[in-house]
């Protein structure tokens, strides 16, 4: 523990519950901002659209070239 001497300036029964309530209100902003600034949230909260997903090939063979990224054409 290399922060050992801050117990002598700070009493451990008053810096650890305003430390871990500063995580904790820390984590809530976080996770408030997260919630009210993307807008996937609220599809998933919905349980999104059901659409049908096309099967990917099994083999990266029988995938066109065009689709392939960084693929060059065959010669």
């Amino acid at each position: 523990m290399n922060q050992k001497e801050i117990w002598c300036v700070v009493n451990p029964s008053v810096g650890l519950p305003l430390f871990l309530g500063a995580v904790a209100a820390t984590s809530l902003i976080v996770h408030g901002a997260v919630l009210a600034n993307t807008d996937w949230i609220a599809a998933y909260w919905q349980g999104g659209k059901s659409e049908k997903v096309a099967m990917a090939p099994a083999n990266a063979a029988e995938m066109p070239a065009t689709l392939v990224a960084n693929a060059s054409p065959a010669k």
